[in-house]
């Protein structure tokens, strides 16, 4: 069973590594990491806006995290590389339209890594469009759109 609670203060720097050695797992190159670095970096006025979430197991070690951008959009969004393909995606994406719901957004704009695509379909987000990403020059990612109005999570 995993659970999803709000990061708490000094979480920061354990939940960069993650986001890194999540994001490594696919098979990116050090140069590719070292250029991604400031855009998986999570930040301590993020958790104490309360916009970032972790998920843990049941003996409360960190499985994943997810945070918010102010508008509702899906920020970073990583699991553990030992505990993908687990439930834990999910819950934290359940977390995540939740908490974009109490922020009054009405929709909810996920930038995916290509190899996180199919997920975030599965999840009954719609594909958009291509867009430029935020970390690589040159580089499109899919652009994803979720409703919030009164749709369940599949």
């Amino acid at each position: 069973m995993t659970a999803v609670r709000p990061a708490q203060a000094g979480e920061a720097a354990s939940l960069t590594a993650l986001c890194r050695r999540s994001k490594a797992q696919w098979g990116y190159d050090a140069a590719f990491m070292r250029q991604s670095a400031d855009a998986l970096a999570v930040h301590e006025d993020d958790i104490a806006a309360g916009r970032v979430l972790v998920a843990l197991d049941a003996a409360g070690c960190v499985l994943g995290m997810a945070s918010l951008e102010a508008d509702g959009e899906l920020g970073l969004m990583f699991v553990d590389p030992p505990a993908i393909g687990g439930g834990v995606g999910k819950a934290l994406f359940e977390g995540a339209v939740a908490l974009a719901r109490r922020l009054g957004a009405r929709r909810m704009a996920i930038l995916a890594d290509p190899n996180a695509a199919r997920f975030y379909e599965r999840m009954g987000a719609r594909f958009v469009s291509n867009a430029p990403s935020d970390a690589i020059p040159g580089r499109t990612l899919p652009l994803y759109e979720y409703d919030l109005t009164d749709k369940e999570i599949l």
